[in-house]
């Protein structure tokens, strides 16, 4: 169990640098007014794994800060990641 946590870590970690990066290359490509990444992509990675990224790719890169279901949703998506994270780290690490 102990590798499947580890697992599970890795994986958030590399889709938390994802969220960041699609937040970052999404500022970029707002501020030259060229073609975005879609929201879709952004939730999808943040769902995935990434909200953490996510949260802190938008106050990093003052991005999508204004938008209601990114600076409410990000940061509830995250505390749940990060709760579900310490659950499974209870329940079977510590076990």
């Amino acid at each position: 169990m102990k590798i499947a946590f580890g697992f599970i870590v890795i994986s958030v970690i590399v889709m938390s640098l994802i969220c960041f990066y699609l937040m970052g290359r999404d500022k970029r490509k707002a501020v030259k007014n060229q073609w975005r990444v879609s929201e879709k992509t952004i939730w999808l990675a943040a769902i995935l794994g990434g909200a953490l990224g996510g949260w802190a790719g938008m106050h990093v890169f003052h991005h999508k800060t204004k938008h209601r279901l990114f600076a409410l949703g990000l940061p509830v998506l995250a505390v749940l990641q990060a709760g579900l994270i310490g659950y499974v780290f209870v329940q079977f690490y510590l076990s």
